[in-house]
């Protein structure tokens, strides 16, 4: 299966967002991706903070979600996108949906940890996610699950995704620049990759604020494919063949000691 990552600079305009997106969908699609994933907040990114979020948040019917999945109908491909999902009990969600071929929504994995750092607080205009059950659904051969951007600062995000049965990690991201910023970026990606034996596809936004360099991982930690800091695509292959034959040769996940390290659950019940 071809991969891509798609990266652009998002802004308030929802319009202009969704138009750059449909734009990444279809260059993916003519280069014979059959996924695509696109930045965290694709669909509006302000650079102030606070409750701004409320007011563009749409649901998963709306047209956001809804353009999104006419084209990966059109192109009979999964797109993994983040964008504000509205939420009916308070702040909105900084979301990532998952659509099929069909152009069905399939999932929803909402951020778990929200920034509140770096000058940031993500806390005054976002829910974060509510429940420990994270989607992870099939693409082909291949199974997929989803985490956001300040999310690869945590490894028991990636690790849950792992045990609910992804194999490929989605990591939309709008990773800001600063001293050290875009190495620690590449770093916990390939640590996310090699620690959990996965393919991990980040797609991280452009521009002044943000750093680029989007990026597809192998299982082994190599680096396959970089967005570069440019509007655009990056694709390469994935296989499940790959995946099998690292798991194969280093069976980490396997060697795990929950006799002696015991699940997050397991060791809640000896308190």
């Amino acid at each position: 299966m071809i991969a891509a990552v798609g990266q652009f600079e998002a802004g308030t305009d929802v319009s202009a967002n969704l138009e750059a997106c449909v734009e990444l969908v279809d260059q993916a699609a003519a280069r014979g991706a059959e996924l695509i994933v696109l930045p965290e907040l694709s669909m509006y990114f302000p650079l102030d903070t606070g409750d701004v979020f409320s007011a563009v948040a749409e649901p998963l019917d709306g047209r956001f979600v809804s353009t999104l999945g006419e084209r990966a109908a059109k192109h009979r491909m999964h797109v993994v996108a983040g964008f504000v999902e509205s939420n009916p009990d308070g702040l909105p969600y900084n979301s990532v949906v998952s659509l099929d071929p069909n152009g069905k929504v399939i999932g929803t994995n909402h951020k778990t940890h929200l920034v509140d750092a770096f000058g940031v607080r993500e806390s005054a205009g976002i829910t974060p996610a509510t429940t420990a059950q994270p989607f992870v659904g099939k693409m082909g051969e291949l199974s997929l699950g989803a985490f956001v951007c300040y999310d690869l600062r945590f490894p028991e995000t990636a690790r849950r995704l792992v045990d609910a049965g992804a194999e490929v990690m989605a990591v939309p991201a709008a990773w800001i620049s600063g001293y050290g910023k875009e190495d620690q970026f590449a770093t916990l990606i390939k640590a996310r990759a090699i620690e959990n034996v996965s393919y991990i596809l980040a797609a991280n936004q452009i521009g002044p604020v943000q750093s680029g360099y989007s990026m597809i991982v192998d299982p082994f930690g190599v680096v396959l494919a970089s967005g570069g800091e440019s509007f655009g695509v990056a694709t390469a292959d994935i296989s499940a063949a790959r995946l099998n034959a690292v798991r194969g040769k280093v069976p980490a996940l396997q060697h795990r000691r929950f006799d002696i390290i015991p699940t997050a659950a397991a060791a809640r019940s000896l308190d």
